[in-house]
């Protein structure tokens, strides 16, 4: 089985969700020393958000390679796989974040950025939108107060991420990111229908168990995703499984009639016509795509 290294930073052993509030640091940092590679891995606990200004290069997100062309921003939240080939002199930041710590204080404050907050994905955004914004004040305030040992850097910076965040909602709204208006009752449906879906996927529920689940119509948890996500609920549930199979299939040395059984489907032709359905190739010719463009051997 092959494991995907999990760090608290890239390089460094993972921490309790609790040992660090925030982190920022700028790119060149962490990458130079790495000749502007980072393996794939993942963060159990932990948020990162990039901003690229300057340069380019690519990122690995769960099994797409997706360029950077800046300006834009990429949103990786906690238990997301993703590895960076970035081009020498890369002009970018990461903000490194716990994940329920941000989303406790949204929750409160803007609860619409829930769903923005776990949307992995890179968004394209303009210069102008940045220039008019207060994304960038914000962002040297908040290298500020990390930096700073001043008492109470930390909660300010906590605050600020939250400003942060908000103006990232706005540029993105044109690259369909979710909207902040979203109410406090409909962020909070999505995200349990999320962790239904994660603990469920492999029994392989029907839309009308979730929905039971969540005191509501499948008509009302419908809306909710069509409006919030842009999604269908079984949209979102095959998108979960196929992501499951996807990990498996690119990071394991599993079997795909060990991966089939493993996901809950008795009959290894039956998932590799749902697998089809849901990506157009079958598991056998995605592992070995997926394989030949991540370089695996």
């Amino acid at each position: 089985m092959r494991k995907i290294p999990n760090y608290n930073l890239y390089g460094e052993s993972a921490r309790p969700p609790w040992y660090d509030a925030f982190n920022f640091e700028w790119i060149v940092e962490r990458s130079a020393p790495n000749d502007w590679h980072i393996d794939a891995h993942r963060h159990d606990a932990l948020l990162q958000f990039l901003y690229i200004r300057g340069g380019g290069g690519e990122v690995l997100i769960e099994n797409s390679m997706i360029e950077i062309a800046p300006p834009c921003v990429i949103m990786l939240p906690a238990q997301t796989v993703h590895g960076f080939n970035f081009a020498p002199g890369v002009d970018g930041l990461v903000v490194t974040v716990a994940q329920r710590s941000i989303e406790a204080l949204a929750s409160v404050a803007a609860p619409g950025l829930i769903a923005v907050l776990q949307r992995a994905g890179v968004f394209r955004v303009s210069a102008q939108s940045v220039k008019e914004s207060a994304f960038m004040p914000i962002l040297e305030l908040l290298e500020k107060e990390f930096r700073a040992t001043d008492r109470g850097h930390m909660a300010a910076g906590m605050s600020l991420l939250v400003a942060l965040f908000v103006q990232v909602a706005r540029m993105c709204e044109s690259a369909s990111a979710p909207s902040v208006a979203s109410t406090e009752r409909r962020a909070q449906q999505i995200k349990r229908f999320r962790q239904l879906v994660a603990a469920h996927f492999r029994e392989h529920r029907p839309v009308e168990f979730y929905a039971h689940k969540l005191g509501v119509t499948v008509t009302q948890l419908g809306r909710v995703c069509r409006e919030e996500l842009s999604s269908s609920p079984l949209a979102m549930i095959n998108e979960h499984l196929v992501r499951e199979a996807q990990r498996d299939l690119v990071y394991s040395t599993m079997s795909v009639k060990q991966i089939a059984h493993g996901l809950g489907f008795a009959d290894i032709a039956y998932f590799s016509r749902y697998f089809r359905k849901q990506t157009g190739v079958t598991p056998t010719q995605f592992q070995a795509q997926a394989h030949k463009a991540l370089a695996i051997q």
